[in-house]
């Protein structure tokens, strides 16, 4: 992907633009995209919560705040790859609970082979609910994971391979307590209809029966219909488990460990991994318990499954996002300024 590197001190709104696209590419829960940008003079962009997104089973906006911190870390990647630091004030507006950074940025002196591998990593990023093969040179991988996800942000677990049945046993849980749950089925049938080009997850994301038994701690979505069963040859998932925790319960603390979830996606995109965050492990007490007994911190938000997929394995497309026209607007007087 070709990158427009700054020439200039002042960000033009085309720059801005074309990384708020590339940034929106950031996982979400359901897909659901609950953010939305606003631009003003003088290179600022603003992020807000948008309410009208929230997923109703999220009745607190927490999931829906950690996807737009992904979406944030997300901005930070694209503009570094065209040049420009990104300085980050969080929840500028005391009043303003949905106003969750205001952004500017500052020329960099030079841009690196891995901030351009790092941006690219957001159009190979997907979420794959197919069973993984065991990630390969784990030794080596782990560190540098440790050393790519700041630790002020969230606290970085990995569950031994002894935890799974645990996991398993939480996570058949959650279905169990969910089973009568109309809200929270209706919901998911909302998210999975294949009627809306723009957002939700469509077919191709999803699994079928088969395939779903093969994976022990996936989700249980509305399964789909498939001529062939895909990846047979993985005939279990040997994925390793990541654990997401939040360092505090205030908003900023769900804010700033949706940064972590991106960069723990795009690491392990950079360095050949497949992942697949997991946020139904958390959202009931019973299972979130579990997580917590298996990690030893209270605030579990998302586990994410990391592993290898076959080398030949065919690439799922790309799942769909809303338009730029419908994420990023500009104050009036500025649409054209700098551009």
């Amino acid at each position: 992907m070709a990158y427009q590197v700054a020439t200039n001190h002042v960000v033009t709104g085309d720059v801005i633009a074309s990384a708020v696209q590339l940034a929106c590419r950031a996982p979400s829960v359901h897909n659901s995209q609950p953010w939305r940008f606003v631009g003003e003079g003088g290179g600022i962009l603003h992020l807000y919560l948008d309410r009208d997104r929230l997923v109703d089973t999220d009745a607190s906006g927490r999931q829906a705040v950690i996807s737009c911190g992904a979406v944030l870390d997300h901005l930070r990647v694209a503009m570094a790859a065209a040049g420009w630091a990104t300085n980050v004030d969080y929840y500028p507006n005391p009043n303003d609970h949905t106003h969750l950074a205001s952004l500017d940025f500052s020329a960099m002196p030079f841009v690196t082979e891995a901030h351009r591998q790092r941006a690219d990593a957001i159009l190979s990023r997907h979420t794959d609910r197919l069973p993984f093969a065991a990630p390969a040179d784990w030794g080596t991988f782990e560190p540098q994971l440790r050393h790519a996800v700041d630790s002020d942000l969230a606290a970085l677990d990995v569950l031994s391979e002894d935890s799974r049945p645990l996991l398993a046993e939480a996570a058949e849980l959650t279905e169990a307590l969910r089973m009568y749950d109309s809200s929270y089925h209706a919901e998911l049938d909302w998210w999975t209809a294949p009627f809306d080009s723009f957002d939700g997850i469509p077919p191709s994301s999803l699994v079928s029966a088969p395939e779903s038994d093969r994976v022990d701690i996936g989700r249980n979505f509305p399964v789909t219909h498939l001529y062939r069963e895909r990846r047979a040859q993985v005939t279990e998932d040997r994925s390793r488990v990541l654990v997401l925790s939040a360092l505090g319960d205030t908003r900023r603390d769900m804010l700033t460990c949706g940064e972590a979830l991106s960069m723990t996606l795009l690491e392990a995109t950079m360095a050949g991994l497949a992942t697949c965050p997991l946020t139904h492990l958390t959202e009931v007490k019973a299972s979130r318990d579990i997580v917590t007994e298996l990690t030893g911190r209270p605030l579990a938000q998302v586990l994410i499954r990391v592993g290898t997929v076959p080398v030949l394995d065919e690439t799922p497309p790309p799942t769909p996002r809303r338009p730029l026209s419908a994420v990023l607007s500009w104050k009036p007087g500025v649409a054209g300024l700098h551009r």
